[in-house]
């Protein structure tokens, strides 16, 4: 660098490592690490009790001869969570919104319906649906704990396969979120529909 250069605290190379710093300051305000995990027994308690996170990527949906590819933003805190589902064939923007104890479907006009039985409901409205109660737990690359399951792993000890609920979901491939392996592709395989979801990024 020259002596001009370092002279200048307001010249670029000033500028540049002040955007630097503003970066990585953000950075930190938006996300956390995980705790480390280890065997899949740990895997299961650490993720299963993270109670803040979400992830943004894209959501194809096939049912039958219908079917959207739309983007899908998922939102969880506790035991409350947020869906938002958009996507092309006039559905615009629809929004489920759950607190364990009911779910909530916000249609692109903004009329609110309560779901007694979600799948079920989305199915006859749509003509598709997404596995809503336990996709907050295989998202996480974890079985949802209520119901019994049938799992399968890969050559490095990851979660590959699981069935539940009467779906199956296979897991193609893991990245990093929060400092630990979290999946990236994700199919969950149901009698009428077939959902697949891209994890563009995570933030816990």
């Amino acid at each position: 660098m020259s002596s001009r250069a370092r002279l200048n605290p307001g010249g670029p190379a000033a500028l540049l490592a002040a955007s630097f710093l503003l970066l990585s300051a953000c950075a930190v305000r938006q996300g956390a690490l995980l705790p480390e995990i280890g065997d899949w027994e740990q895997r299961k308690a650490v993720l299963g009790a993270v109670d803040d996170w979400e992830f943004a990527g894209r959501v194809g949906v096939r049912a039958g001869d219908e079917g959207f590819n739309g983007k899908l933003r998922w939102t969880q805190k506790n035991d409350r969570f947020r869906a938002t589902v958009s996507g092309p064939l006039g559905i615009g923007t629809v929004r489920l919104e759950g607190d364990g104890r009911r779910i909530v479907l916000t249609d692109k006009d903004g009329l609110r319906t309560v779901l007694d039985d979600a799948e079920s409901e989305l199915y006859l409205r749509y003509g598709w649906t997404i596995p809503v109660t336990s996709l907050r737990y295989w998202a996480l690359g974890i079985p949802d704990p209520s119901l019994d399951v049938r799992t399968e792993f890969d050559d490095a000890g990851q979660l590959a396969r699981l069935e539940q609920g009467g779906w199956i979901v296979s897991i193609g491939a893991y990245r990093e979120g929060g400092g630990q392996s979290m999946p990236r592709r994700l199919t969950a395989s149901g009698s009428n529909t077939r959902v697949r979801i891209v994890v563009d990024n995570w933030r816990f």
